[in-house]
């Protein structure tokens, strides 16, 4: 075994691998960019070499940087984890050509699987069943456009060298067929460095199932079962469970066997994950190899009970697979979901800033919580804003899910916007819990999803009561430091000589006001809420949480209160308010900035659809952002005419900065 490993990775899986090494009794490397220099993995490494700067091309893609640290290090081996230079053939050789084992398959595996095209063409050769298409190397965009009319339509476009959903495009007539070439051969090249796509027939409603492999320099080569990623928006899976609800124990033999069929074709050894796509009468056609370990690798861990990087260690190091076939345990259901710093009700739109509060459930048996932040620290603009995965296990489908939903439910992320919500509402959708979700329901139902009706009125008095509660406390506090602190015009808590004080309160929720009056004080209120007259009796707010008699009825609530913002939460739905003092400020902040276009984030301009002079309509597109590995549209807040570009294609631009501007007064 090793002993020294450098990880050439970052975040999360650094610190996944970190673990394992440390029970083995590895001594462990990493590297940073200029942005992680504080990060997590830099702290548990037992060294850390910076090695440029915070883009991924200026530190984790420097392959020649990398195997240098790893050799002034005294490692024996590298880890490149997922991503980066993960499935880079180039790299591997250069590892091995260094005199240091590459914890991952062999290159000349990689090259075969490296580009979509040549694996499909492999898979057909071997007798996998594939998807009809195209994967030749003439990319002449009137070649694509025939082979395009040839396939069919709806058809896909996919970068060659993609993967994580980066290059992908649904076309659905030969009108959209250009425009969406040039913005995935854009977007392939900015994430992978080559801009090579393939085109293939769009299965609709499909199912998305992977099987884990695993080979070793011996030849052997067995597979740990499936899972199934079928819960995916815009080609990024948030939903991962194993064993699949969908697979019958036919069709799980018959793509198990498919899978290990696929890694011997190439050879394969160490870890790696064949994707297949399902229609749904249950044939089955080879997508791609991923030929290094998945992000959603602990849904196999935690119904096999192995340690999958402890299996790639040993592997790399010459070991023989640990088990056969016939002995792969398989116990109990897991399931995976992404915590991640983004905003669904603006279409996802990824965030960055400092984590004030990181809350997330304490690790057991039964919950795993994989992540490379910690609270306080930073999510960057310039990587994936993944904060923590979060993984359940049970003894059947039902069970996990229920842990899912509490494990959730103890989730509180303050600082970026969260997709919590988003998880907590499909966690409990009738599409998951049926176990019928394709690969294309969210997209076709987001808004069954992304919650956009009028809050319950129960999170809404729970709202006020903690807000009433915590103002009683702080006029307390204030009185307790005043001169006289026993009388009651200091204390101000809501009492007026004869009656308890009316007091107005007024929260703001997706753009709309709600508006409450209370009477009452010390944990007793009557709340007016619309046509509602609610009675609070015995309510206490303690340590985060609510508990109180509403209408008679006991109820508790988890309670997050920060300047701004309130959190509530009854075990099942969360709201967030924010007081209407914060949004007439943002309010009229955004109505002063309705003739500008501004960036949402720090991110590149690639692209500019007008020009000053153009008439343009009301969210009619007139920019494109890449940020944070996606393609942003920046659309006209209305119709009016172009006064002025102020930024160019190429050019990298702050958050807020202002890239159109519309002639005022139209």
């Amino acid at each position: 075994m090793f002993q020294t490993i450098l990880i050439a990775n970052r975040g999360e899986i650094a610190c996944r691998v970190i673990r394992t090494a440390r029970r083995l009794g590895i001594r462990t490397v990493a590297v940073f960019s200029e942005a992680d220099a504080d990060a997590q993995h830099v702290r548990l490494a037992d060294e850390a070499v910076p090695i440029g700067g915070p883009r991924p091309a200026e530190s984790y893609l420097r392959g020649d940087a990398i195997v240098q640290a790893a050799l002034h290090s005294g490692a024996q081996a590298i880890h490149p984890g997922y991503g980066f230079l993960s499935e880079n053939a180039e790299f591997a050789d250069a590892v091995e050509a260094a005199g240091l084992a590459f914890i991952g398959p062999k290159a000349a595996s990689m090259r075969k699987m490296g580009s979509k095209a040549g694996a499909k063409e492999l898979m057909q050769a071997a007798g996998v069943p594939v998807v009809p298409g195209y994967t030749g190397e003439d990319q002449s965009p009137d070649l694509l456009a025939r082979e395009a009319a040839r396939i069919g339509f709806p058809l896909m476009i996919k970068a060659a060298h993609g993967g994580g959903g980066k290059g992908m495009r649904i076309v659905r007539s030969a009108e959209e067929f250009l425009p969406n070439l040039q913005s995935c051969q854009r977007e392939a090249a900015n994430a992978f460095g080559r801009d090579r796509v393939l085109l293939e027939r769009y299965i609709e409603s499909p199912r998305h199932i992977e099987i884990q492999v695993f080979g070793d320099a011996h030849g052997n080569v067995i597979h740990l079962n499936e899972r199934e990623c079928s819960a995916q928006r815009r080609y990024q899976k948030v939903f991962e469970e194993a064993p699949s609800p969908f697979l019958t124990p036919a069709l799980r033999a018959a793509m198990g066997e498919a899978a290990v069929l696929a890694a011997r074709a190439i050879d394969y050894a160490n870890a790696g994950t064949v994707e297949f796509i399902v229609d749904p009468s249950g044939r089955f056609y080879f997508m791609e190899i991923n030929t290094r370990l998945q992000v959603e690798h602990p849904v196999t861990e935690m119904t096999t009970g192995l340690d999958l990087v402890e299996w790639q260690l040993r592997v790399a190091a010459g070991d023989r697979l640990p088990l056969a076939q016939a002995d792969v345990p398989q116990q109990g259901h897991a399931m995976e979901v992404r915590l991640y710093a983004e905003d669904p009700e603006a279409g996802f739109l990824p965030g960055s800033g400092r984590l004030e509060r990181l809350s997330l459930p304490p690790p057991s048996p039964s919950v795993r919580i994989d992540s490379g932040v910690v609270e306080g620290d930073t999510v960057s603009i310039f990587y994936d804003p993944m904060i923590a995965k979060l993984i359940v296990h049970d003894r059947d489908r039902p069970a996990a899910l229920a842990r899912l939903r509490e494990a959730l439910a103890q989730c509180a992320i303050e600082g970026p916007k969260s997709n919590i919500a988003f998880l907590e509402a499909l966690a409990r959708h009738p599409a998951i819990v049926e176990g019928r979700i394709d690969t294309g329901y969210l997209d076709r139902h987001l808004d069954e999803f992304v919650n956009v009706q009028a809050p319950a009125e129960e999170l809404v008095l729970a709202a006020a009561t903690a807000t009433l509660l915590a103002q009683e406390q702080g006029r307390r506090e204030q009185a307790a430091a005043s001169s006289d602190p026993t009388s009651p015009w200091a204390i101000a808590d809501g009492w007026r000589l004869g009656h308890a004080g009316q007091r107005p309160l007024a929260f703001q929720h997706r753009g709309e006001r709600i508006e409450l009056h209370a009477q009452g004080d010390g944990g007793r209120y009557r709340i007016r809420v619309g046509e509602r007259i609610a009675s609070i009796e015995g309510a206490r707010l303690a340590e985060g949480a609510l508990s109180l008699r509403l209408d008679g009825q006991g109820r508790r609530f988890r309670v997050s209160q920060r300047p701004g913002r309130i959190d509530v939460h009854d075990g099942a739905r969360r709201l967030s308010l924010a007081p209407v003092a914060m949004y007439r400020h943002e309010a009229a902040a955004q109505a002063a900035g309705d003739d500008r276009v501004r960036a949402p984030m720090p991110g590149r301009v690639v692209a500019l659809r007008v020009a000053a002079g153009d008439k343009v309509e009301a969210g009619q597109e007139l920019a494109v952002l890449e940020a944070m590995k996606m393609e942003l549209a920046l659309k006209a807040p209305r119709a009016g005419t172009v006064a002025e570009l102020r930024a160019a294609e190429g050019e990298f631009v702050e958050a807020d900065s202002v890239l159109v501007l519309l002639e005022a007064g139209e």
